[in-house]
């Protein structure tokens, strides 16, 4: 194992900007509001396992169907600017199939926290770091979102409206800086 805190961090903060569990803030305290409260031991570890399953069998999955890594990384890339766009331009790309009914592991766990756009971004990632870093990225959103999730109100409270959306902002130019970053690279260009 080769720990490199340089891929630790930067897996972490992929993760946490794809993740955007604080730019979710608004939407977890509406499934509260909805649901009842949100087990956050449940969800992190529903989440957690998730995460780390598409990890090892992903790979598994695009053999089986014929695709490599990189192409999946290219594809990866598209969804990711595109999730960037959403969060900078302040609209919605995607269907939102969210289901109050549901528990909240559903609803919370998958689609919010491990959705496609974490999934595919830890196969997109996976070319580009070694796999105990990833791993160790991944653990540390896990705390991340464990701890937002627990105290929900109070940081809604104290980002208010206005914090929450320089939030997603930021995240969202992020997410589009990564996603070109990865295009580039998996096409051979300005290597």
């Amino acid at each position: 194992m080769q720990f490199d805190l340089r891929e630790i961090g930067s897996s972490a903060m992929i993760l946490f900007a794809v993740i955007d569990v604080l730019g979710a803030i608004p939407v977890l305290i509406d499934l509260e509001n909805r649901i009842g409260d949100i087990h956050e031991l449940k969800v992190t570890l529903v989440s957690g396992a998730i995460m780390l399953v598409f990890l090892f069998l992903g790979q598994s999955i695009l053999s089986l169907i014929g695709l490599d890594i990189r192409s999946f990384a290219l594809a990866g890339a598209i969804v990711i600017f595109f999730l960037g766009l959403e969060m900078v331009l302040g609209i919605k790309l995607s269907k939102d199939d969210t289901s109050a009914a549901a528990a909240s592991i559903v609803p919370v766990a998958f689609p919010l926290i491990a959705g496609t756009g974490t999934l595919t971004t830890l196969l997109t990632i996976r070319a580009e770091f070694k796999m105990e870093n990833l791993i160790l990225g991944i653990l540390i959103n896990l705390v991340i979102v464990y701890l937002v999730i627990k105290n929900i109100k109070h940081l809604a409270k104290l980002l208010g409206p206005g914090g929450i959306v320089i939030l997603r902002k930021v995240f969202g130019i992020t997410l589009l800086a990564i996603a070109i970053k990865l295009f580039t690279t998996n096409l051979g260009i300005f290597h």
